[in-house]
């Protein structure tokens, strides 16, 4: 699910990969990893759950991912500043939709720039095709899903403590899922900004890998985060 700063620049001119930069359009602008085209995931929100609403959100990342020239036979790589949410929701986003050909850069384009690698300021455009994934229910819970199975899975909140707690309201209640765990997903990134190693985060992450395991936020994408760091380290439920 991961690669590293070198195994991308041995493949950056593959005609078959689709480098997407999911910073802002400032920031991609600004400079970027050549070949790259720019995604600000985080202009995408999608709160209804509902059957008509998940269905709604699969018409449009279809539609996104068409546009983006998605097609089964494209590896796909996503990056960040760091190995931050932005890129991971991508990540969990092509998984979803059952994408055979999908990772993260580890560090993003802070550990890419810090090795003096190259950068470019070319603005790229995209190459449409005809996106057609198949969506996977297995990697995405619904309301009804987790208040069924509150003490047959493993729950993972992974905001900050003070939303977990309450302190801090960002959401329409205070608080957390009852039976959820609190581990913010800051804690899977090491200072360097790649995730940590696997002792690491297995550390962190003291969990049997035989249960079911749901991840959330309030958006998404620090779940997402967490998803891949626990997909590094060998979960697969």
């Amino acid at each position: 699910v991961l690669i590293t700063t070198s195994e991308l620049e041995k493949i950056l001119d593959d005609p078959n990969l689709i480098l997407v930069d999911t910073r802002s359009f400032q920031k991609y602008s600004q400079a970027h990893i050549p070949n790259a085209v720019n995604l600000d995931l985080f202009s995408f929100h999608w709160i209804d759950t509902s059957h008509e609403g998940i269905s709604s959100f699969n018409h449009q990342f279809e539609k996104i991912f068409s546009r983006l020239g998605v097609t089964e036979g494209k590896k796909v790589i996503f990056y960040d500043d760091v190995s931050g949410m932005l890129a991971a929701r991508g990540v969990w986003l092509l998984e979803y939709f059952s994408h055979p050909r999908v990772l993260m850069l580890d560090g993003g384009i802070t550990k890419w720039n810090s090795e003096g690698r190259a950068s470019s300021i070319i603005l790229v455009n995209y190459k449409p095709a005809n996106f057609s994934g198949k969506p996977n229910p297995k990697i995405l819970a619904g309301f009804q899903h987790i208040l069924d199975n509150l003490n047959k899975i493993t729950i993972l909140d992974v905001r900050s403590k003070e939303e977990f707690s309450g302190k801090l309201v960002r959401a329409a209640r205070g608080g957390h899922i009852p039976t959820s765990i609190n581990v913010d997903y800051t804690e899977n990134i090491a200072k360097d900004g790649t995730f940590k190693d696997a002792e690491q985060l297995s550390k962190l992450y003291q969990l049997k890998k035989d249960i079911e395991i749901v991840t959330y936020c309030q958006g998404a994408y620090r779940a997402a985060n967490t998803y891949v760091a626990l997909k590094k380290i060998g979960f697969t439920n």
